[in-house]
């Protein structure tokens, strides 16, 4: 990738149907550069399978986001109003029930940040139109599932770890992630 793409401004806005297969391969680019030395290539390729990707679902409620860097995706993320916390539409634990503002915390979903934009303010972009969304929706608490490498992001953002979770999937394979929360000020 040129100097001159990666140092365009980068522009937000809603994912669309048609977004989908790029945003796919921005999420596999992420998973496997980004989570070299947090993940095994095991791990890797079985969360891949079984975990990581798109929810459709997000896309199709208007909460996930693409930021856009010289009309490329350069990361993607957003929020749920609904009980599933983590996964693509692969994955098997998935509840559509909607959640209530008023006792329940908003989902923190999806973000893939592709390797050429790491550490560029992408996931923070990201969060904030997040964070944004899900305030005007009237949560007060924001819930997440992090990945290894997402974790110092996430407590950058004002998230604390509340546990720790190993995700076996069908092949055998154990994923680990660190579930976090914030409240919204």
């Amino acid at each position: 990738m040129s100097e001159k793409v990666i140092l365009q401004t980068p522009t937000l806005r809603l994912a669309r149907p048609d977004d989908r297969a790029s945003l796919e391969a921005l999420v596999e680019r992420s998973v496997r550069d980004l989570g070299r030395g947090y993940y095994t290539p095991a791990q890797i390729n079985s969360s891949l399978k079984y975990i990581f990707g798109i929810d459709g679902t997000l896309i199709a409620d208007g909460t996930y986001f693409v930021v856009e860097v010289a009309g490329q995706p350069a990361g993607c993320g957003g929020w749920s109003y609904r009980r599933t916390l983590f996964g693509g539409d692969q994955f098997n634990d998935r509840s559509p029930a909607p959640l209530d503002p008023a006792v329940d915390a908003a989902k923190i979903r999806a973000f893939f940040v592709d390797p050429a934009f790491a550490r560029r303010g992408i996931g923070r972009m990201l969060m904030q139109a997040s964070e944004q969304a899900a305030r005007a929706a009237g949560f007060r608490v924001l819930e997440l599932m992090a990945t290894l490498p997402g974790v110092p992001l996430y407590q950058a953002l004002g998230f604390t770890a509340t546990g720790a979770l190993d995700q076996p999937v069908p092949d055998g394979t154990v994923v680990p992630f660190v579930p976090m929360c914030k409240p919204l000020g």
